[in-house]
């Protein structure tokens, strides 16, 4: 069964900084000979909620797409890639998920496969798109409203927003305590996430998006000191 990981790294010296920075382009390299990977993305962050233009140059993120559980674990704790990223960081945490609705492409491909595990627990939501220059503008000018309504939703668990390319390959992601919540949230017609769907469909914003939600299958380390998924541990 295909799992698939968000690893964050948080940076605090200039020097691990810029040694992240510079990753965004040199551990392509060392991911694609890292045995059993499927699919892998560098990306760096955003400030604030993390749905926002403005970089957080502390915080790096890598998804990955696995074959298993198995292999997932194992190559995180052992592939020295990995390993280099912890050595620098003051903090790294990685959650592990099992994808159960895929929509859409990522680099013209379909990345996840979407299992029939129920959907119970925590779930998380990604959404990853690639907004076509010259509407980048009016996709960014909606942000800021989704971002501040994501924040004070007392449901979400996690969330930050991540992408490949400043302002124009970005994905955000969520984790939820159940799929009642997280639907409660998309089905706000009246609310700026409602409509700047609307908006993506009428304008066509995106030269490509994908759309998909996983179980939460696990976790390993910390982020802010703690679990981001201790409120929900019993249900995981």
């Amino acid at each position: 069964m295909q799992t698939v990981t968000l690893s964050l790294f948080r940076f605090d010296s200039i020097a691990a900084r810029l040694w992240a920075f510079g990753m965004m382009g040199a551990g392509r390299f060392a991911l694609r000979r890292v045995p059993g990977l499927q699919f892998w993305k560098l990306c760096g962050t955003g400030t604030g909620e993390g749905f926002t233009p403005h970089p957080n140059t502390h915080v790096y993120a890598i998804l990955c797409a696995w074959p298993d559980a198995e292999t997932a674990r194992t190559r995180l704790e052992t592939a020295r890639i990995f390993r280099r990223y912890r050595a620098r960081a003051v903090e790294d945490w990685t959650v592990f998920l099992t994808p159960t609705s895929v929509r859409g492409q990522w680099s013209g491909t379909i990345p996840f496969h979407a299992q029939s595990a129920p959907e119970t627990g925590p779930l998380a939501a990604m959404t990853r798109a690639s907004v076509r220059p010259s509407r980048a503008l009016r996709f960014w000018a909606r942000v800021p409203d989704i971002s501040a309504v994501i924040g004070a939703d007392p449901n979400v668990i996690f969330k930050i927003g991540i992408g490949e390319v400043p302002l124009l390959h970005q994905v955000t992601f969520s984790i939820w305590p159940d799929a009642q919540t997280m639907a409660a949230f998309a089905r706000d017609r009246d609310g700026p996430h409602a409509r700047a769907i609307r908006a993506v469909r009428d304008e066509n914003w995106f030269q490509e998006e994908l759309y998909a939600r996983f179980r939460v299958t696990g976790e390993r380390g910390t982020w802010g000191g703690a679990s981001p998924l201790a409120p929900v541990k019993g249900h995981a």
